[in-house]
């Protein structure tokens, strides 16, 4: 793997030949930037794994439009969750209300500035990899609470034998539904009381 291939991903969908060279010149340093003219071309683009970790869209291109490619990429799980930034002329007519009601993160006004390009895209990139960091986390949490098992509510025992009556309605010595029902180990040992019932011959040696 090279260099190139640890970049972040950045796919730029635009039909403008020029805008996409200026945001490739502004980018490439630190991103992977895959460039796409067309809102097919985009979509289909934004499916090639590794998947893009960010998505900066042009509103106004034939065919569908941005509006309709940031719809279809968050109606598809794999791309849901991918930050789409979109670019907008400033004579153009945004619809701010319908870019964010649609999952956009945030928008960049033409003409560009590289110092403007280059903090949104990494803030998005760094805020969408603490989200999957989060997450992850959030996953193996979960994980690791099923493994634990606990004991509660009333649990049927028998007044003679100390048994314990289980869900199925099977009678268990108490270690045994204990340890598979919670993360408890027994060690067997008698305690005193025991110890006089059952070895007489010890007790009287003590006794003597």
């Amino acid at each position: 793997m090279d260099v190139q291939d640890r970049k972040p991903k950045v796919i730029i969908i635009d039909d403008g030949p020029e805008n996409i060279r200026m945001l490739i010149e502004i980018l490439k340093e630190d991103y992977a930037t895959i460039p796409a003219t067309s809102g097919e071309a985009g979509l289909a683009k934004a499916m090639i794994a590794p998947l893009p970790d960010l998505i900066l869209l042009d509103i106004m291109m034939p065919g569908i439009d941005g509006y309709e490619v940031c719809k279809r990429l968050k109606a598809i799980e794999q791309t849901k969750d991918i930050p789409v930034v979109f670019i907008t002329a400033i004579s153009e007519a945004m619809d701010n209300a319908k870019a964010f009601s649609l999952g956009a993160a945030d928008y960049i006004t033409k003409p560009f500035y590289a110092s403007t390009i280059k903090a949104r895209v990494k803030n998005h990139i760094k805020l969408r990899k603490t989200v999957l960091e989060m997450d992850l986390t959030i996953h193996q949490l979960k994980g690791a609470l099923k493994e634990i098992k606990t004991l509660s509510g009333l649990i049927p025992i028998c007044a003679n034998c100390k048994k314990i009556r289980d869900d199925k309605g099977y009678w268990q010595q108490v270690e045994r539904y204990i340890k598979k029902h919670s993360d408890a180990e027994f060690s067997h040992s008698i305690c005193p009381d025991c110890v006089s019932k059952l070895y007489v011959e010890f007790k009287e040696v003590v006794s003597e």
